[in-house]
């Protein structure tokens, strides 16, 4: 069954127009892919870091939630990711943000995103 996901697309470290093009890329390899203009935020944690560069993905997927959020962890340690301090600086950051109407809870995963009125 095909679901409709939004997927949080972020970046602040590198080539990060060329980072995002490259996970929208890889996105499309899971499903039929629709993207946001892309805009500028500052980051959320840590202010010492660069300002983010960012889009929404809506996602239409077959996978399920746990499928999806190990293919999004795969891409972002495919871009170079490292988890250095928590809401610190990143090559790119893929945040699950809905997935279908579900309500989800568990020690891998939370969606709604919790912090998705702030993305």
């Amino acid at each position: 069954m095909t679901v409709t996901t939004y997927i949080g697309l972020g970046s602040n470290l590198g080539d990060s127009r060329q980072i995002l093009s490259e996970a929208i890329a890889k996105l499309k390899s899971l499903g039929e892919v629709k993207v946001s203009k892309l805009y500028q935020s500052p980051p959320m944690g840590p202010q010492d870091q660069p300002n983010y560069l960012n889009a929404v993905a809506q996602l239409k997927t077959e996978l399920l939630p746990l499928e999806l959020l190990d293919q999004l962890q795969r891409f972002e340690q495919e871009a170079g990711r490292v988890r250095l301090r928590h809401w610190g600086e990143r090559t790119l950051d893929l945040d699950l943000l809905i997935y279908g109407n579900e309500k989800i809870q568990n020690e891998r995963l939370t969606v709604p995103h919790v912090g998705i009125l702030q993305r």
